[in-house]
This record gives structure tokens, C-alpha cells and sequence, in this order.
């Protein structure tokens, strides 16, 4: 499946929507420290409810060990100066999802690191600065996981 892989998350809530995304999905979520928060907080568990024993999450200490672990073969960073639009990919399972921190979005040399197969952007009225992190990741993993048909899915 699809791998969901979040650079310095900063909002529990984000991650633990994040982690019920994954449960749901069967995507994976691959986190980046430094993190915002620490598992205990109310606030990641309340948002995660009861599916945090239902996903697979790893932590990373950075970014290169992120890298080293996940392999990927494609790796597509979400930010507001992307060239593509989302809908434009191809996705293929194994897919890195790669989401920047709710303040800032993805650093530069984050986005202009040599894994990263292409800079993907959400459609938004001009003069806005983001999307939520949790739901640009649902937007990016529905979309790819219809492209596949809902493999595995109850439809």
C-alpha cells in the first residue's frame, strides 16, 4: 500500500487523524523527529480513538534514516509551490506521501532532496496558505488508493 511519511509533525491531532487514515487505508505512517508532541498526549489519542493498535507506524530519528528504511522508489513531496497538481499522478503502491509541518510545509532542502521523484500541489483559492495536514494526506491517499481500485476495500 501507500506510505505516508510526515516531516516534523507539530499538531498531535494532525498525526492521530493521520493514524486513523492509515488503520482505515491500510497505508503505512512513517513519522520524522523531531516530533510536536509525545504518544502519551490526549489529544493524538483522542483523534486516533481506538485505531492506533490497527496501524503501522514508525518513528524516525531524521530524515536520512527515513530514507534508509523506506527505500521508496518514488517519493512525492505535497507543497503549496508544487509543479504538478495530486490528480495528475500516477500512483503505484509503495509510494512515499511526504508532507511537510503544519507552520511551515516541507523545508527546502527537504524538497529539493534527490528521493523526491516530484514537488505535488492541492488546488486552492489563490491567497490561502494550506490545507490541514491531516486532510491534504486523506485527499492524496483516497485518491491513490482509488486509482488501485480500493484494493483490499469492503465497497
Amino acid at each position: 500500500m501507500f506510505r505516508i511519511l510526515f516531516h516534523s509533525p507539530e499538531i498531535p491531532g494532525n498525526t492521530g487523524n493521520a493514524i486513523r487514515l492509515a488503520a482505515i487505508t491500510g497505508a503505512e505512517l512513517h513519522l520524522v523527529e523531531p516530533l510536536g508532541f509525545d504518544f502519551s498526549d490526549a489529544k493524538l489519542r483522542r483523534a486516533g480513538l481506538d485505531y492506533h493498535d490497527l496501524a503501522v507506524v514508525t518513528v524516525h530519528p531524521d530524515l536520512e534514516a527515513a530514507w534508509k528504511a523506506l527505500q521508496p522508489e518514488r517519493v512525492f513531496a505535497f507543497t503549496s509551490d508544487g509543479e504538478k497538481s495530486y490528480a495528475d499522478i500516477a500512483y503505484l503502491p509503495g509510494d512515499v506521501l511526504l508532507f511537510g509541518q503544519e507552520s511551515v510545509g516541507l523545508p527546502e532542502q527537504v524538497k529539493n532532496d534527490p528521493h523526491v521523484t516530484a514537488r505535488v500541489r492541492l488546488p486552492m483559492l489563490p491567497s490561502l496558505r494550506s490545507l490541514n495536514l491531516a486532510n491534504a494526506a486523506s485527499i492524496v491517499v483516497y485518491e491513490a488508493w482509488r486509482q488501485q481500485g480500493f484494493a483490499g476495500a469492503q465497497l
